[in-house]
């Protein structure tokens, strides 16, 4: 099995805060990857740092055998160029908690749009692939619906609709249930659950327990920037190790 991404000794700074301490950990290609922990343990920070949204201090990150962000040379780390930056962000799609839809647009015009723009994809056949992904996610129907007239669990389907649309090779997801009401938060994972099963690369950084111990296949546990405990989600889940896990799952679960 391929590696899709790898960590090695990933710090990350901002002034005198560290908020990743020297992450390690790789994610098979195809495999659903969960990241639980309290706020501020650095989950999100390091899931922004795969797609180099933000800039790490030291370490590397690979994506499919690919330094993210950065070229070596002579054991010397260079920043890679905006231009180069952003070619390789279009493998890697990204949901976020806030579904950052462009509200002037249609659901169907927020999913094409980044085809049109960013591959130079004609209008006729993005419109097309965009219906196409639209009716993946059980919105079909609401193609040329905009924004406003949607509630958040079909917002955040188009949000990840839109992030399918580059056909990237992993998804990152950070926490694209917590700002959902309680009943539209299933919708939201049912769609997720069905891109695992076509064998979609995922990173999720998620409070959904009942999400990570069934459809996922490896599960790390962050708190202070440092990983505490890694594994299968259901022995993480069911009998964690380290009385710091014991302790979050205890108010979680």
């Amino acid at each position: 099995m391929s590696t899709m991404v790898k960590a090695e000794r990933v710090c990350k700074s901002y002034g005198s805060v560290e908020v990743l301490k020297g992450i390690d950990l790789e994610v098979n290609s195809g495999e659903v990857f969960c990241i639980v922990g309290p706020s501020g343990s650095g989950k999100s920070t390091f899931l922004r740092c795969i797609n180099h949204l933000e800039k790490i201090n030291a370490g590397r990150l690979y994506v499919d055998g690919t330094l993210v962000g950065y070229r070596e040379k002579g054991g010397k780390l260079y920043e890679l160029r905006d231009r180069e930056v952003a070619a390789q962000r279009r493998d890697i799609g990204m949901v976020f908690q806030r579904f950052n839809l462009f509200p002037h647009m249609t659901a169907v015009e927020n999913v094409m749009e980044a085809p049109v723009q960013v591959k130079r994809v004609p209008k006729a056949e993005a419109r097309k692939r965009a219906g196409e992904l639209l009716d993946r996610v059980g919105l079909a129907d609401k193609r040329d619906n905009y924004p406003a007239q949607l509630s958040g669990g079909q917002q955040q389907r188009v949000a990840i609709a839109r992030a399918l649309a580059m056909d990237p090779k992993l998804m990152l997801f950070d926490e694209p249930t917590s700002a959902l009401d309680p009943e539209l938060v299933g919708e939201v994972l049912d769609v997720m659950k069905a891109l695992a099963q076509d064998g979609m690369t995922m990173i999720v950084v998620t409070h959904e327990m009942g999400f990570a111990r069934e459809v996922g296949d490896s599960l790390v546990f962050m708190d202070g920037g440092v990983v505490v405990e890694s594994g299968n989600p259901r022995d993480v889940l069911t009998d964690p190790q380290h009385e710091r896990t014991k302790l979050f799952l205890s108010k979680v679960l």
